[in-house]
């Protein structure tokens, strides 16, 4: 079923462009069928705010539910964000009190870019425990990406987040634990999900807190689990979301915080997501960035463009599967009568 473009929002211009089915507000206000309205918490910063637009987006329009698709994005106000960035939110975001006026039938809260183990010293740590309050008391389920995992885990199970020896990055291979769940009903019981962060929250964490694992992997610990009741609170902890390419821009992105002296470690490559034929391009564009950096010379240009071919996306039907379950448990309940 369409997603419905309620605003002028880029995003809805480029997916059309990819092929997914975006109908104008009006349009969908002459068809006689249900809505499911679904905010979209944007933690991610300004590099990510509109890719993770598109990309969850792309999720819940990719839904077969009968339903017409309002996704309605807002943020805090307390992220950092360059004037470009805060210029975007102001045009086409709503605030925190316009979500909770006209209210919402599920809510996605997307992770954001913080290495600090410490999260309730970031300054979104109150106003996120707002937000997930209240949900819990009037949105029938909330999905959880990566740390707002992390932070959920904290403040309303008290489990902390453990730093990670090294970075968790790459595309690992995952299993079913619990197949009855719906959520996972339909799925093949072993598949791929991309991660990329420094800290986790373990299995035993996890069972500390009562949760319900579903999806676990041996390299990469729980992806997914959900509450006691099985719905209200859905946890990822890793990015199905992703595009082909999310992993390749990051990667791209700390090989220039490299070249510009904000690191000194030169980054490793992603678990299990370059090719052969890549990584010998990699390392061969490694040596002349060290030989760059070390001769203060200008920064040779990435091969991004000779890369991107070689890339293969094998999570995308899984993420979508699993957002059609989740999508179908909320229609169901919202419309039961």
């Amino acid at each position: 079923m369409p997603l419905v473009a309620d605003t002028d929002l880029p995003s809805f211009k480029r997916l059309q462009a990819e092929g997914s089915l975006v109908i104008p507000e009006d349009t969908a206000a002459s068809q006689e069928v249900r809505e499911l309205h679904i905010g979209l918490l944007n933690m991610m910063p300004d590099k990510a705010l509109e890719a993770t637009e598109r990309q969850f987006f792309r999720l819940v329009g990719e839904s077969n539910q009968i339903a017409r698709f309002y996704v309605h994005p807002f943020t805090m106000k307390e992220l950092a964000r360059s004037e470009e960035s805060r210029e975007h939110v102001a045009m086409y975001y709503k605030s925190f009190d316009e979500i909770k006026s006209d209210g919402l039938d599920a809510l996605i809260i997307s992770g954001a870019n913080v290495v600090d183990p410490a999260l309730d010293k970031q300054d979104f740590w109150l106003p996120l425990i707002d937000v997930v309050d209240w949900a819990c008391d009037n949105v029938t389920s909330i999905l959880c990406s990566c740390l707002a995992t992390h932070a959920v885990l904290q403040f309303r199970y008290g489990q902390t987040r453990i730093p990670l020896p090294y970075k968790c990055w790459g595309i690992y291979s995952h299993r079913v634990r619990d197949r009855s769940h719906p959520l996972v009903a339909g799925m093949n019981t072993r598949f791929d999900v991309p991660h990329s962060r420094f800290n986790a929250v373990t299995p035993q964490q996890f069972a500390a807190a009562g949760l319900n694992v579903l999806v676990e992997s041996e390299q990469a610990g729980v992806h997914l689990a959900v509450s006691e009741d099985g719905l209200r609170l859905v946890f990822f902890q890793g990015h199905p979301e992703y595009d082909v390419n999310s992993l390749l821009k990051e990667y791209k992105r700390e090989v220039m915080r490299y070249m510009t002296g904000e690191t000194d470690s030169y980054p490793p490559f992603p678990g299990n997501y370059f090719s052969l034929q890549t990584r010998a391009v990699l390392a061969e564009y490694r040596e002349r960035v060290v030989a760059a950096r070390k001769a203060g010379s200008e920064i040779p240009e990435f091969p991004e463009a000779l890369i991107a071919p070689s890339l293969d996306n094998t999570w995308h039907d899984s993420a979508e599967s699993v957002i059609n379950n989740w999508i179908g448990q909320v229609y169901q309940l919202t419309h039961s009568g």
